[in-house]
C-alpha cells in the first residue's frame, strides 16, 4: 500500500482538523466452527443467558461514561442496545438455533443476520439501526468467545483511527486528548459516530469509501473535517493549518464584526447536560433548545412542573442572554411510543412539528405552553418560544391563539407568568416564501438550514445517496436564506439561524453578509465562529453575499467564498 500524498474525499463530521499516525481498528469477532456432534443445548442456553447479563452490565457502564463525556442524549443509544439484547424475537431465534445444534456464538450471529439485512436496505437513521444491531451482536459474540476487546481509550497519543465503521461504543471510547481524529469507510453526517465526534470536538471524516482500505497502518494523515477529506502524507503547510484550527480562544462576551455590528452567537442544546458546556464555550445564549429530550425514552410525557423547572434552569444559566425554546417537534424520525404516532409513507412530509401540536397533541402543547409562560416570569434570562415546521400563516395564527388562551387561563388562575418573545422556525419553502407575513406576526424568525435544504432540494438529509444535493451552499438555499432575512427585517423581526450551516466557520462571512442577527450552533464551534465574526467587515461580507446570491451553481458560491 502506498503512502504517497493523496486526498480521499468523504463527508466532514466535525469542523476540525487533526494530524496523526494511522491505527487501523478491527473489532475482530471470529466464530468457532460448530462441533460435528452437536451441542449441549441446555449449557449453550445458559451461556447465552450469562452473556446477555454481562452485555447489559457493560452497556450500563458505557452509558454512564458516555453521558459524562459526550452527553445524555447521545448516551441514550445504549438504552436501545439493551432493548435489542432483551428483544424476545431475537432471543427466541437464538434459542431455536441452539436447539437445532448450533453453539451459542453461531446462534447469536445468525439470529441477528435477518434484522441487520432488513435495516441495511433502508435509508438514513433506519440504516444506522443496522450498525446498532451489529454492535450488539458483536458484543455478545465477543463475550461468548472470550474475545479480547481492543481498548480504544488506550491508543498512543496522536493516533488517527481508521475503520470500516465505528459503533457508538467504539466512538465513546475515543479520548480527544489522545486521538487526533478518525475516518471511516461508511457512515454519514447523522451517523452515531459523526454525532459523537461533534460532541467530543474530535476531527472526523466519514463515508470515505473503499479507498480508505488502501491507507496503511503507521501512515501519517490529516483528518480535515472542514473539507471532508482525509489527506495522506500532508504537506508542512497543511500540518500548520491543522494545528491552527484548534487555536480559537473562548470569548465569553458578545462579539461584533470588525466595524462594530453585533452578532449574537448562541448554542444549540438538546438536553440540560449541554447547557454548562455551552456557557464554557462562550455562548451568548441558547438559540435552539430542543425539548424532545423531555418526551423521549420514557413511558409518559413530562408534567408541567418538570418542564417549567428545566426551562428555568436554562434561563438561569444565561442571566444576560436569551434562550430560544422550540416547542415539541416529534414525528418524522422522532418516535414517541406513548403518542402512538401514525405510520406514514413519508413521515418527513407528514404529521410532525406544529402539525401535531395543533392536532392530536393539543393537550401536550397546552401543558408545554403553560410551563413556558410560567418560566418566562421566573427565569433570569430572556425566554423566546419558537414553533417548528410552520408552513402556513394559518398554522402560526392558531399557535399564537393558543398562547393567548393559555396566558388568559394562567391569569384567571392567578398564576405568575409572562409572554415570551415568539417566533417561527423557517424550515419549509412555503415559510420562506411567506416570511414577510410570518414576520409581521412574531418577534423573530430562525432558519433551520438542515430541513430547509432538505425540502428546497427535495433531498432527504439522511440519505447518503443524495448527500451531494443536501447542501446549504446551493444557490437555491442561499437565496431562500436571503429572502427570509430581508422579509424578517422588513417586518421588524430579528432573524437567526440554528442549522448546521450556522456553525460552519467557512460560512460565517456569508451569513453576516446575508444579514443574520444571530447564529446558533453546536457549542464546539462557537469559539471559531466568534473569532470569524470579529474578523469580518460587513461591507465586504455584503459584497460576498450579493455575489453568492447571484451565483448559478454551488461551485461558484464556494469559489466566491474562498476568494474572500
Amino acid at each position: 500500500m502506498s503512502t504517497e500524498r493523496r486526498v480521499l474525499p468523504g463527508t466532514g463530521a466535525t469542523p476540525r482538523a487533526g494530524v496523526g499516525t494511522v491505527v487501523w481498528y478491527d473489532p475482530g469477532t471470529e466464530l468457532p466452527d460448530p462441533p460435528e456432534g452437536g451441542v449441549d443445548a441446555a449449557a449453550e442456553r445458559e451461556r447465552f443467558a450469562d452473556a446477555r447479563e454481562t452485555a447489559e452490565a457493560e452497556l450500563e457502564r458505557e452509558r454512564e461514561r458516555t453521558a459524562e463525556s459526550v452527553g445524555e442524549e447521545e448516551a441514550a443509544v445504549f438504552d436501545a442496545h439493551v432493548q435489542f439484547i432483551n428483544d424476545p424475537t431475537i432471543a427466541d431465534a437464538v434459542e431455536d438455533a441452539i436447539n437445532d445444534g448450533l453453539p451459542a456464538p453461531n446462534a447469536v450471529h445468525g439470529a441477528f443476520a435477518e434484522h441487520i439485512e432488513q435495516f441495511e436496505g433502508m435509508d438514513g437513521r433506519m440504516a444506522e439501526r443496522a450498525d446498532d444491531l451489529r454492535d450488539v451482536r458483536d458484543r455478545l459474540v465477543r463475550i461468548l468467545t472470550d474475545g479480547d476487546r481492543v481498548d480504544l481509550a488506550a491508543l498512543p497519543e496522536g493516533s488517527v483511527v481508521l475503520a470500516e465503521r465505528l459503533t457508538p461504543s467504539d466512538t465513546a471510547q475515543l479520548d480527544p486528548e489522545r486521538v487526533a481524529g478518525f475516518a471511516t469507510v461508511t457512515g454519514g453526517r447523522t451517523s452515531h459516530a459523526a454525532i459523537f465526534a461533534r460532541s467530543l470536538a474530535l476531527p472526523a471524516v466519514v463515508g470515505v469509501g473503499d479507498a480508505l482500505f488502501d491507507v496503511p497502518d503507521d501512515a501519517e494523515v490529516m483528518v480535515d473535517g472542514d473539507a471532508g477529506e482525509l489527506v495522506v502524507a500532508p504537506t508542512d503547510e497543511e500540518r500548520a493549518a491543522a494545528s491552527e484550527t484548534d487555536a480559537a480562544e473562548v470569548r465569553p462576551d458578545p462579539v461584533s464584526t470588525a466595524d462594530g455590528k453585533g452578532i449574537e452567537v448562541a448554542a444549540n442544546v438538546g438536553q440540560p447536560a449541554e447547557v454548562e458546556p455551552a456557557v464554557q464555550r462562550g455562548a451568548d445564549g441558547i438559540g435552539l433548545y430542543r425539548t424532545e429530550f423531555l418526551f423521549l425514552d420514557r413511558e409518559s410525557p413530562p408534567d408541567e412542573d418538570e418542564q417549567f423547572e428545566t426551562v428555568v434552569e436554562a434561563l438561569d444559566a444565561f442571566p444576560d442572554g436569551r434562550v430560544v425554546v422550540r416547542t415539541l417537534d416529534v414525528g418524522g424520525d422522532k418516535q414517541v411510543p406513548y403518542l402512538d404516532l401514525p405510520e406514514e409513507e413519508n413521515p418527513f412530509l407528514g404529521e410532525r412539528g406544529i402539525r401535531r401540536s395543533l392536532g392530536p397533541d393539543a393537550d401536550l402543547f397546552e401543558t408545554q405552553l403553560r410551563a413556558l409562560l410560567r418560566a418566562a416570569a421566573a427565569g433570569d434570562g430572556d425566554l423566546a418560544v419558537m414553533f417548528p415546521l410552520v408552513a402556513t400563516v394559518e398554522e402560526l395564527e392558531a399557535a399564537l391563539d393558543r398562547v393567548d388562551e393559555v396566558a388568559a387561563d394562567l391569569a384567571a388562575e392567578g398564576v405568575d407568568h409572562a409572554l415570551p418573545e415568539l417566533g417561527v422556525m423557517i424550515e419549509t419553502p412555503s415559510a420562506a416564501f411567506v416570511a414577510d407575513e410570518l414576520a409581521a406576526r412574531v418577534d423573530f424568525l430562525s432558519i433551520g438550514t438542515n430541513d430547509l435544504a432538505q425540502y428546497v432540494m427535495a433531498a432527504a438529509r439522511e440519505n447518503d445517496r443524495v448527500a451531494d444535493l443536501h447542501d446549504p451552499f446551493h444557490p437555491g438555499v442561499v437565496r431562500a436564506i436571503r429572502r427570509t432575512v430581508e422579509a424578517g427585517h422588513e417586518g421588524d423581526a430579528w432573524v437567526g439561524m440554528c442549522g448546521e450551516m450556522a456553525g460552519d466557520p467557512e460560512a460565517t462571512e456569508l451569513l453576516v453578509g446575508l444579514g443574520l442577527d444571530e447564529l446558533s450552533m453546536s457549542a464546539v464551534t462557537i469559539p471559531d465562529v466568534k473569532a470569524n465574526v470579529e474578523a469580518t467587515d460587513t461591507d465586504a461580507a455584503a459584497d460576498l453575499a450579493a455575489d453568492a446570491g447571484a451565483a448559478g451553481t454551488r461551485t461558484k458560491v464556494l469559489e466566491r467564498i474562498h476568494r474572500s
